[in-house]
């Protein structure tokens, strides 16, 4: 006979989240990565401009380097000549200076001769046979040339702590000649998924057993989110191999588990979390993934997931993206929103905080939730809404926050 051992007591998911935010804090681990991997990852030490960049000042326009008071008053019809003295390509550097009524042909980017302080355009410039160049158009001192350090300058703070890298900072880093930073490490988390009847993909399917859906849905969100999976070998229901399984994966900093946290009788991971640590709670109010499980064992956070798809992919949106972000130091999640109109009646659990799965079809949010079984329910959504535990009825029109996968 089988014995159930059901969830007697829930707690809100407001309250749990409080709970997983208590035993959650920002990693210390540090290391070095090149620049051209360090998209996402978050800076540990400040990075200074040891030199001025642009190191030197250059043309910002193809055109003639001039000493701007030997153009005032051109026109078209009243030009000044000036006598060419030399060409400078970017990567040279001239070798002479301009002196008055000189001036030096010069490419986009390459370092400005001494003696000028400006850029003629070429496009109102005419180069004559005998070397003149006749200028149709003044400039003034300064125009059309980047000035030495114009974009940062030595000593500048290029990167703070606490900035997440992305292009343009890699970019700004790259300018300064730095292959590498020092970021925080990303949290490593040990997946385990439980279950005499899971099965990895590409392996032979058994009668009863199903394939492992969880420990690659897991893993996704995770790395989306500045962590590091580390999946483990599936874990049977049995306290020495639970237990075996769960002290490996204590080598992580956090530890995620999907399935034997339900109420049957040999969903034993309450029984071993319980015996190797402390169990925060057991159970939240909401659906699907009411049997979801939070402690710590020597002090490394413990997840326990819903062994349903749905219900665990969801609980991850609900439950551990925040912390986990928290964690590796990244900013808050700010999913994108849309506002739309519900385009069917939905029919929520009153006391439970419900995540529902929409797509959305011709402007309108329409359910896509079928079961916490089904992935379906999530891969062939847009998006998710979520229904308040005391709200018991959304209406058809009624307007709700599609938060967009």
């Amino acid at each position: 006979m089988n014995r159930m051992r059901p969830i007697r007591e829930t707690i809100t998911l407001e309250a749990a989240r409080d709970l997983v935010d208590g035993a959650i804090r920002p990693i210390e681990r540090t290391e070095r990565v090149r620049i051209d991997t360090a998209s996402g990852r978050v800076v540990a030490r400040a990075v200074e401009a040891q030199t001025d960049v642009p190191p030197f000042a250059r043309a910002a326009m193809d055109g003639y380097a001039v000493r701007a008071a030997d153009t005032f008053g051109a026109s078209t019809h009243d030009p000044r000549a000036l006598t060419w003295v030399e060409t400078v390509f970017t990567g040279q550097v001239p070798g002479r200076p301009v002196g008055a009524h000189q001036c030096t042909e010069i490419a986009t980017g390459a370092p400005v001769p001494d003696g000028s302080d400006a850029v003629v355009m070429v496009e109102e410039t005419e180069k004559q046979p005998d070397h003149t160049v006749r200028v149709f158009s003044p400039v003034y001192p300064g125009q059309n040339v980047t000035r030495q350090g114009a974009d940062i300058r030595a000593g500048q703070a290029v990167l703070r702590p606490g900035d997440v890298l992305n292009p343009s900072r890699i970019g700004a880093v790259a300018a300064l000649g730095i292959i590498d930073v020092e970021v925080y490490a990303q949290p490593r988390v040990a997946i385990l998924s439980t279950g005499n009847e899971v099965v990895d993909p590409g392996q032979p399917l058994k009668p009863g057993h199903i394939y492992d859906i969880n420990k690659f849905t897991l893993s996704t969100v995770l790395r989306e989110h500045g962590a590091c999976p580390v999946p483990y070998p599936t874990a049977p229901d049995n306290v020495p191999d639970l237990t075996r399984a769960i002290e490996a994966c204590l080598a992580e900093d956090v530890i995620l588990f999907s399935g034997g946290s339900s109420v049957g009788e040999r969903d034993l991971i309450l029984d071993v979390v319980e015996r190797m640590g402390e169990v925060l709670f057991h159970g939240i109010a909401v659906k699907p993934g009411k049997p979801t499980l939070f402690g710590t064992i020597k002090g490394r956070p413990v997840f326990g997931m819903p062994g349903y798809p749905t219900s665990c992919l969801s609980n991850a949106y609900m439950l551990l993206i925040g912390p986990i972000r928290r964690l590796a130091r990244l900013p808050e999640w700010a999913p994108r929103i849309a506002r739309l109109p519900l385009g069917q009646r939905v029919v929520s659990t009153t006391g439970r905080h419900q995540f529902y799965t929409v797509r959305i079809v011709d402007g309108q949010a329409m359910p896509a939730f079928k079961a916490s079984g089904d992935i379906t329910s999530m891969s062939q959504a847009d998006g998710y809404i979520e229904i308040p535990a005391q709200v018991d009825v959304v209406e058809k029109g009624e307007p709700v926050d599609v938060k967009l996968f």
